[in-house]
């Protein structure tokens, strides 16, 4: 190949990478910070955005494991989008209930709806369960220890009848929001644990992946490496 084809097919390449950048949805990960606590007590949690056109996706999970109390349990997330957007819907919603009995063993059930609901709140949107029916149940439970229970669980937890069910380890959240495309960025999120409405926050920190450009255009030059490289081999070969 000469060298005039060789840059009008990386030309191509670095076209369909942007080309596939923009036409994929954003991803990006907010993390409570290491350390941190909510009533004397750890607390770990994720809230995993996805955007796209006009929907916008969360995961938010509970990390901490075998967990003491309820102050521990992801009750609600706050969150502000790059386009200003205070207003929207839950198209869907879905996680696993799981009742904690007495004792720290444990029954799974059925993957329902959270009965969470989406509050336009200063500053941007608010998934929370404490400001409806459902509450004070359904709040978002870490995993047991190793040996298959909640053996640290006081009785904010084992077998408390309004705290049960909660939901087993993480919910999952699409919603419906006006504005909001691929490029629609997360400016912040705050976690909130236990059964007190707006108390236990804990700002998240991002984790940032590499832009579907990027890594499409390294992919996409190392083939072109490696073609070069067989190639020249072949040339080498038939040289000889």
């Amino acid at each position: 190949m000469g060298k005039s084809l060789w840059i009008v097919a990386l030309l191509l390449l670095l076209l369909g990478a942007i080309g596939a950048s923009n036409a994929q949805a954003d991803t990006v990960t907010f993390m409570t910070p290491a350390g941190s606590t909510t009533g004397g007590l750890p607390v770990d949690a994720s809230a995993t955005f996805v955007s796209g056109a006009g929907t916008l996706t969360i995961t938010l999970t509970d990390l901490q494991a075998n967990p003491t109390s309820v102050v521990q349990l992801i009750s609600d997330l706050s969150f502000g989008l790059s386009n200003g957007a205070t207003s929207g819907t839950i198209a869907s919603s879905s996680g696993q209930e799981i009742i904690v009995n007495g004792g720290g063993t444990f029954t799974t059930g059925s993957t329902v709806a959270t009965g969470w609901a989406l509050n336009s709140v200063s500053g941007g949107l608010q998934l929370d369960v404490l400001g409806t029916p459902t509450g004070p149940s359904h709040l978002i439970i870490g995993p047991p220890d190793g040996g298959g229970t909640y053996s640290n669980a006081n009785g904010s937890i084992a077998g408390n009848d309004p705290h049960n069910p909660f939901l087993n380890g993480s919910a999952t959240f699409m919603l419906d929001i006006a504005g909001v495309t691929a490029d629609t960025t997360i400016t912040s999120a705050t976690f909130s644990f236990g059964t007190t409405e707006g108390a236990n926050l804990v700002p998240g920190t991002t984790t940032v992946p590499e832009p579907a450009a990027f890594q499409l255009l390294t992919s996409g030059l190392l083939g072109i490496v490696l073609v070069y490289r067989k190639r020249l081999a072949g040339l080498s070969s038939q040289q000889l």
